[in-house]
């Protein structure tokens, strides 16, 4: 098992003078105190736009301050953005391999596609394609590293002539890679791709011990073709995390910053409406924390094994690794059974205070990682014999680095060929219900929303179906409305990459969602939640319940990293 520290630079409102300057200076401490404590990662994030919940724009600045004052922990980027639009792939070999020299060899390559609206809209990064461009930027991102000189791309989302991206890594072919994941399919999509899974889904042990069993088997298998030129096979997982010797003490201190962390997230990757400059995230948070699932008063200090994700009373909290440096340990040891290789753990969340995070820091290092280091490299060079053949075999299906060709820098065909063709990438504009729903009763909403209406608004859906983000589903997927005097039920069916609705209920549902007409319209306006709904008794799913989640987005919707 090893140990780590993730950071999004969080910082709620109210901001004062200096505040950004302060949370950056005190991470750096955080992070020094890291390496002495014998944590082996710090994961930077690259994010933008999304304030209170991460002002993490430039992860290569910081690490490289980080770099200067560490000498032992390895510094990743968890993660940076690789469409094109966002990060042009030869600035990103550039600034790792920068990176990789002034550290001494120790980054790890986390990547991700952004899934946010307020990044995929800020860059112009088409939802639907997103998933493409990143597979195409890291097959040239990563033979930037090992072709000398490069040999030139053209695509559909990269033109670049050759050129010799210069520096190098330390670290040969290049530095370990990995990619964000939030759900199973990210898990299989990055066993199949070679690399490491930054899991950040908030997952049981006991579920993370499939999902790790998944991410191995299709490692061996022959799905697997490397993205890079090398294979990273690790799995991680991302907990909030505040340890004391005193129970109580660690969730009074902590368990804000978690509930936070979490609240932050679903307001950025739902729907959610934003205003920039002015929305407060903290307030709102503050004010409906309950009704999205983070109930502070069931949180409660028992002396019990550890859940992630606790449910009492019919309401749900997040909890993670907040609690004794016992706790903490077995709840680790759990992980580990599973096959975890990596714990993550989020401290600097929400207000979580810098002194606080700097004692957690010193008593897992002293009373949690020590427990964990006898016999650890003699597993992990077990491992890795273990899975030579698998990783050698998938090595050999991936298409090698390209040999040097003839090439003479002309400024004036180059751009004259840059001219002649566009990537012709565009933001993907989504429908928004606000002026029809903000302010209006459920007698006025269900009238505007017949059958009639309900046609319209679902035939829109099936026509922007998403194949690529179904990632293979296929089934029925039944929606029923109420309103006053009727329900209505549609079915949605989807094979062949295609989906088709109709009028009627549905024979098989994979998942069905039963709700009011007018609730319905405030879920897709953002101004109602699926866990208030629910819990008061106006939202029923049946089913599949990890499909849910995922029908907004397959329909063109936001979701989660």
């Amino acid at each position: 098992m090893r140990f780590a520290i993730f950071y999004e630079h969080q910082l709620p409102r109210p901001w004062d003078d200096g505040a950004e300057q302060r949370l950056y200076q005190d991470a750096l401490e955080q992070v020094e105190i890291a390496d002495r404590a014998g944590f082996d990662y710090v994961w930077e994030v690259e994010h933008h736009f999304l304030e209170e919940y991460s002002h993490s724009s430039a992860p290569e600045v910081f690490l490289a301050a980080a770099s200067q004052r560490t000498k032992r922990i390895r510094l990743g980027h968890g993660i940076v953005q690789v469409p094109p639009p966002v990060n042009h792939p030869a600035r990103v070999a550039e600034r790792i391999a920068a990176l990789d020299l002034v550290s001494g060899g120790r980054v790890d390559l986390g990547t991700g596609e952004a899934s946010s609206m307020a990044e995929l809209g800020g860059f112009g990064v088409p939802r639907g394609r997103k998933r493409a461009m990143w597979q195409d930027a890291m097959d040239a991102l990563t033979r930037m590293f090992v072709e000398e000189p490069f040999a030139g791309w053209d695509s559909e989302y990269l033109r670049m002539p050759p050129r010799n991206v210069i520096p190098k890594t330390v670290q040969k072919p290049h530095p370990p890679l990995w990619v964000a994941c939030s759900r199973r399919e990210t898990i299989h999509f990055a066993a199949r791709n070679g690399i490491g899974a930054l899991s950040f889904s908030f997952t049981e042990p006991e579920d993370a011990g499939v999902w790790v069993d998944e991410y191995y088997r299709l490692l061996a298998s022959e799905e697997c073709v490397p993205a890079g030129f090398a294979v990273n096979p690790n799995v991680a997982v991302v907990l909030p995390m505040m340890c004391h010797e005193d129970e109580a003490t660690a969730i009074e201190r902590g368990i804000d910053g978690a509930h936070f962390f979490g609240f932050a997230l679903a307001h950025y990757y739902g729907t959610s409406p934003h205003e920039p400059g002015r929305t407060d995230v903290w307030a709102d948070f503050v004010r409906r924390r309950e009704e999205n699932g983070f109930s502070r008063e069931i949180v409660s200090a028992d002396d019990a094994p550890l859940g992630v994700r606790i449910m009492q009373r019919g309401l749900g909290s997040l909890r993670g690794a907040i609690g004794t440096p016992d706790q903490v340990a077995e709840l680790v040891r759990r992980y580990e059974a599973a096959g975890v290789d990596q714990v993550i753990f989020v401290m600097q969340a929400g207000p979580n205070l810098h002194e606080h995070i700097c004692e957690s820091l010193e008593l897992v290092g002293e009373q949690v990682i020590p427990r964990f280091a006898e016999g650890r490299e003699e597993r992990e060079k077990a491992k890795a014999e273990r899975l030579a053949p698998a990783v050698e075999a998938a090595l050999a299906r991936r298409s090698p680095a390209r040999p040097p060709v003839p090439y003479l820098i002309d400024e004036t065909a180059e751009l004259a060929r840059a001219g002649r063709r566009s990537t012709g990438v565009r933001a993907l504009g989504r429908r928004t219900f606000a002026r029809l729903v903000a302010g209006r009763g459920d007698a006025e909403l269900e009238r505007r929303f017949g059958p009639a209406a309900q046609r319209v608004f679902f035939t829109a859906m099936a026509r922007a179906f998403d194949a690529e983000a179904a990632m293979g589903f296929e089934g029925e997927i039944e929606i029923r409305l109420r309103r006053v005097s009727e329900e209505t039920a549609w079915t949605f069916r989807i094979e062949a990459k295609k989906a088709r609705v109709r009028a009627g209920a549905a024979g098989d549902p994979v998942v069905s969602v039963r709700t009011g007409a007018a609730d319905f319209l405030r879920l897709v306006a953002g101004e109602a939640q699926p866990p208030a709904l629910a819990l008061d008794g106006r939202l029923d799913v049946a089913g599949d319940l990890a499909m849910a989640p995922r029908i907004g987005e397959m329909f063109g919707g936001p979701s989660p990293y």
